[in-house]
């Protein structure tokens, strides 16, 4: 049941298409935890998703769930701490949740286009869950339990900054629904 980039595309397309202008938030907050493998993180990392996390307070509730990453060593193989860490992933999973896996081969949007696809989200109603792998990335299990795979960037990057650019981002799509001048084109 995995999906292919062209399905992922597709799906984000789809959910663009559903509500391509949508400049207002609808009722109730939508819940959105993010999910992710390494539990130390700098302390910079901590401060500046605090600050988004709470900026977002209002109208999205942001919650940080966090996975200890499996074991590696020099003598280990990858793919067996991908399959604990996948497996801690989804035991915290909910059946309901609309989950966004985060993958260097997912579907990349513009900022508009998250933000049109977050409209979308928040009128579908369920919660979301974005899952951030670890330094391997995610267990097939959890992108084949994904609804959508998601790139934030071809580069690859750190998982503290993936952290970062997520809580950013939402927070930055959420202002364009909401109005705010925040983001400019």
């Amino acid at each position: 049941m995995g999906h292919a980039r062209g399905a992922c595309a597709s799906r984000a397309a789809e959910a663009q298409a559903q509500t391509p202008h949508a400049q207002s938030l609808s009722g109730g907050a939508l819940r959105i935890r993010i999910i992710a493998v390494g539990e130390r993180m700098p302390r910079w990392v901590d401060e500046v998703v605090e600050d988004y996390t709470r900026r977002l307070s209002g109208s999205l509730k942001l919650a940080w769930a966090q996975v200890p990453a499996g074991q590696r060593s020099t003598r280990a193989d990858p793919a067996q701490a991908m399959q604990i860490e996948g497996r801690r992933i989804l035991d915290l999973l909910k059946p309901q949740e609309f989950l966004v896996a985060l993958d260097e081969r997912g579907a990349q949007l513009a900022t508009r286009e998250l933000a049109s696809w977050l409209a979308g989200r928040m009128n579908d109603g369920r919660d979301l869950a974005f899952v951030i792998g670890g330094p391997d990335g995610l267990a097939a299990e959890v992108v084949a339990r994904a609804d959508l795979q998601l790139s934030l960037s071809k580069l690859t990057l750190p998982h503290p900054l993936v952290r970062v650019v997520l809580a950013e981002q939402l927070y930055r799509a959420h202002t364009v629904l909401s109005g705010h001048p925040y983001h400019r084109d």
